[in-house]
């Protein structure tokens, strides 16, 4: 396999706004061309990123659900994967108030509130309302009560890690646990990882190349090791059109 994409979603290879990913097309296609896997990677449950897959022909590959939480994998059939979620939430709502108050997660929400702050339509957001191993959710607090609500969560083994849109909470495996699993199994010449968000940074220096898809809808991500190299890149477009502008360069500079 001449390359092994691992692609987070949500203002990356889907656009922030309507969550479309055309833009993307031409690049995805010329990737399928050369015989390039592409794995989804994002805090999206199983049965939403299922759609996508069907959506974008790219339901062969794995995917990296729930923010590394979990794994969509027909061949080790994902579906028999223990729950955290439950436990998740126990934990969750056994923090002192002062603090729980300031997190409103997925399941402190109906579909149709969850459809409002993502702006998902109600079918979408019932699928994203289906979670297995993580919590996404909105913050109202503070910094410095952040901080304690992280304390308190990790003494509890939860950690919380920031994306393009919310909070999401888990037990601990993120995108770059999953992705060298994946990697592993289909030993690729090489890799390369797109994101737009904190928790996408981890996936983005484990690649041998990294793509910072701009996001303008929040703070640049730091300064990342191999930027100073050209490992990592920055693209100036925002999602899937600085995607697909970046996979298309990327490619030319492999000879592929």
């Amino acid at each position: 396999m001449p390359l092994l994409v691992f692609t987070d979603l949500d203002g990356t290879l889907l656009s922030h706004e309507d969550y479309d990913w055309r833009a993307a097309l031409p690049a995805l296609t010329r990737l399928k061309t050369i015989g390039a896997g592409v794995i989804m990677a994002s805090s999206k449950t199983a049965p939403e990123i299922e759609v996508l897959q069907q959506e974008t022909g790219l339901s062969d590959w794995p995917a990296i659900v729930e923010n590394g939480a979990g794994l969509l994998d027909k061949r080790d059939n994902a579906r028999a994967q223990h729950d955290d979620y439950a436990r998740l939430r126990a934990e969750l709502d056994s923090l002192p108030d002062a603090l729980r108050k300031f997190f409103r997660g997925f399941g402190d929400m109906s579909v149709s509130q969850i459809a409002e702050v993502t702006g998902l339509a109600e079918a979408s957001a019932t699928l994203a309302a289906r979670r297995r191993f993580s919590e996404p959710g909105t913050w109202s607090g503070a910094t410095k009560e952040l901080e304690t609500f992280q304390a308190h969560l990790k003494a509890r083994g939860i950690f919380a890690r920031e994306g393009g849109r919310f909070l999401t909470l888990s037990f601990g495996k993120t995108k770059a646990d999953q992705m060298a699993r994946i990697i592993t199994r289909y030993t690729p010449h090489n890799t390369v990882a797109l994101g737009d968000a904190p928790n996408d940074i981890e996936m983005l220096q484990a690649a041998d190349f990294g793509i910072i898809v701009a996001n303008p809808h929040r703070t640049p991500l730091p300064l990342l090791k191999g930027e100073d190299t050209g490992r990592v890149l920055r693209t100036d477009r925002s999602g899937p059109e600085g995607w697909n502008e970046a996979m298309l360069s990327l490619l030319a500079r492999l000879h592929l």
